[in-house]
């Protein structure tokens, strides 16, 4: 029976396994569908499928900078121990070098890492670690000048939070100076030209709200809207928020003092925006008890 890509890849997808172990189960077993499950279960190569369920909430971001071009990679794991891994951490250092090639996750996941597609040397990964792993985010940056950061490092190079930052003129340590208060305070945007309008709209929105709550007259209420969207400016737009390093400065001043200027920055945290399981310790415990 002609086995065909279209089998293949319903094979992957319910498996999880390679797309050569995946082919090849099928050409065994003469395209039948469950019996290439069988097979692949039998040859220890099925394994990831039964982790493909689990929540990845945890695992590095990984930051890598060639000249003028920074890549900041996520590649989640279900535990915490699993990022201390030296097996995942070399992993995770071979997935960001290859994103410095690709425009984006899904083409990273299609890259070829020592051979083998970015995709299947995670899925061979799980088999062997035992844990739901996946890429789930990929950003870049370019600049004249790139430097990066990273935070609660597990290694050179990735850790909890990676940040980099694009710019003009300064030097290396002002650059790290900026990429530190980005992991710390996680501004939104450059600058209000860059902050996106809906956040904006809604924020101005509920200013409006609380200040009617006053019973102020329309035109006292617009005027008490500027001060406050001016404040939400200062507090979510890199440039306007106090320097971390220098509160009398704003990040954009003390570009000007440093003879900087900031074009650009991406920050990545682990497991942001992702509905964690929370499970009692205890319960945990009992759980695991039970196998």
């Amino acid at each position: 029976m002609a086995i065909t890509a279209s089998m293949v890849k319903e094979l992957r997808d319910s498996t999880g396994a390679g797309m050569m172990d995946a082919k090849k189960a099928l050409t065994e077993t003469d395209g039948d569908m469950e019996a290439a499950v069988d097979w692949l279960r039998t040859k220890g190569l099925a394994k990831a499928a039964k982790k493909s369920g689990r929540i990845a909430a945890e695992g590095l971001v990984a930051v890598v900078v060639d000249g003028g071009k920074g890549v900041a990679v996520e590649v989640n794991s279900e535990t915490d121990f699993v990022g201390k891994n030296a097996e995942f951490q070399e992993m995770v250092s071979g997935i960001a070098r290859a994103a410095l090639g690709v425009g984006d996750v899904e083409a990273l996941k299609a890259a070829d890492m020592g051979g083998k597609s970015v995709a299947d040397v995670i899925t061979d990964k799980i088999a062997t670690i035992g844990e739901n792993m996946s890429v789930r985010r990929m950003t870049s940056i370019t600049g004249d000048q790139v430097v990066s950061y990273v935070h609660n490092a597990a290694a050179p190079g990735m850790g909890k939070i990676g940040v980099l930052v694009a710019m003009t003129g300064g030097d290396e340590a002002f650059g790290k100076q900026v990429a530190m208060h980005i992991a710390a305070v996680n501004p939104a945007s450059l600058s209000e030209a860059d902050l996106d309008p809906a956040v904006v709209e809604k924020e101005k929105t509920v200013q409006m709200d609380i200040a009617r709550e006053s019973g102020k007259p329309e035109a006292v209420i617009e005027k008490m809207i500027v001060g406050r969207m001016k404040k939400f400016m200062a507090e979510v737009t890199l440039l306007n928020q106090p320097f971390v390093v220098n509160p009398d400065l704003t990040v954009g001043a003390a570009a000007t003092e440093a003879g900087a200027t900031v074009t650009g920055f991406v920050r990545l945290e682990v497991g942001e925006g992702i509905e964690k399981k929370v499970e009692d310790f205890a319960a945990e415990v009992a759980k695991a008890a039970q196998g």
